[in-house]
């Protein structure tokens, strides 16, 4: 039987959002999780000389292979070999291929309950049995070894995530080490989706092959190097996984595209322009952590890194949905709806995506405030 996938509820706020646009509105899109900034500036010139001068054509480029492994070494003190490194289209293949090539129809699949969307509804396609452990404001809305221990049976697998979507939430490391062990001990696999490392604001996030090199890692070019549309990913399997990850790249995506790879080896030395990136994150981060109470949002995940706000908005709606549309018609600020990450109690939360530029953040602020303040705090939106 054909797999049931459920909707991404962001798309149709997004929806609303362009057509709001076309009608000569002024919109503010914080309802993805996408920089608003392009490539790095050396990135785009590689690029322009590459189309003058390559054919290109299907290819796994050997140089960005060895940058990769340079960078694992020089951030994490890991040392991988570059036949580990699969590159792929964005991490979505990536991680397509991790759950693919690890485990069974009908193997239970754990991860944290709020998460990314993908993360169900690809257990969901794959013919694997999603297992969605709640988490909330005592577990910082992460997962835990403690968790982990209790889970009977034990999953096949878990996917991590830290930092997180859509709470911007890190795992700690010697929690994070905690987990592993856990895992090694009950047979668990894990897959780490750490396509948020480099956007941290003052909190360290190691990686999980520092304390499990059997562990799979999913990566992309398109947050820390502001690449999204280019769709270029990789995917760190352990050395007995070479073959089987290297046999579903080939038959499912065949390569990455070939200029994004050129691109994306000069994008990963243009640290000033990146970090620069990075201090935009921290002052939208801050601007909206000030303003948050102010509009009544006072309950939100800890944003230790990404570039989310997850937001409590349980006294204003039982419909996350309805509400961010109502906000969008009202104000032109596009926001993304909890039930995406939840389908529990997602109905009460926002999620706001703060990689747009300051002013767009000032402006997003000053619409929202009287907005919120015309609101009867308790009623139901």
């Amino acid at each position: 039987m054909t797999a049931k996938i459920d909707p991404f509820r962001a798309i149709a706020v997004s929806e609303l959002a362009h057509r709001l646009k076309a009608e000569g509105r002024s919109v503010i899109h914080m309802e993805f999780g996408q920089p608003s900034t392009g490539a790095p500036a050396a990135a785009i010139a590689a690029a322009h000389r590459v189309l003058d001068s390559d054919p290109m054509g299907y290819w796994q480029s050997p140089d960005l292979k060895a940058r990769i492994v340079q960078h694992y070494a020089d951030w994490y003190g890991v040392t991988i070999k570059p036949t580990q490194v699969i590159l792929t289209n964005g991490a979505s293949p990536g991680l397509v291929m991790a759950l693919n090539m690890s485990f069974n129809p009908g193997d239970r699949i754990a991860f944290a309950r709020p998460g990314y969307v993908a993360y169900r509804n690809n257990c969901r396609a794959l013919h694997l049995e999603p297992v969605e452990v709640p988490c909330g404001e005592a577990e910082r809305y992460q997962m835990t070894a403690e968790a982990l221990a209790e889970m009977e049976p034990a999953p096949k697998g878990l996917i991590l995530a830290s930092p997180a979507n859509p709470t911007g939430t890190i795992i700690p490391r010697d929690e994070l080490e905690a987990i592993a062990r856990v895992c090694r001990e009950r047979g668990i696999v894990i897959i780490s989706d750490e396509i948020y490392h480099g956007i941290a604001y003052g909190v360290e996030t190691p990686s999980i092959l520092e304390f499990e090199p059997q562990a799979l890692v999913v990566n992309s070019f398109s947050k820390y190097w502001s690449m999204a549309g280019w769709r270029l990913g990789w995917l760190i399997v352990p050395e007995q996984g070479i073959g089987a990850a290297q046999a579903r790249m080939g038959n499912l995506f065949l390569t990455p595209p070939s200029l994004a790879q050129h691109a994306g080896l000069v994008a990963m030395d243009c640290t000033a322009e990146l970090e620069a990136n990075l201090a935009t994150y921290a002052r939208n981060r801050a601007l909206l952590l000030e303003a948050m109470p102010k509009l009544g949002l006072a309950r939100i995940a800890p944003p230790d890194g990404a570039f989310y706000i997850y937001a409590d908005v349980s006294e204003y709606t039982d419909n996350a949905l309805e509400f961010c549309q109502q906000l969008l018609q009202d104000t032109g600020v596009a926001t993304a709806p909890g039930i995406d990450f939840d389908p529990v109690d997602g109905n009460h939360f926002v999620r706001i995506s703060f990689a747009v530029s300051t002013p767009e953040i000032e402006e997003a602020i000053r619409r929202m405030e009287p907005w919120f303040a015309a609101r009867n705090k308790g009623a139901r939106g």
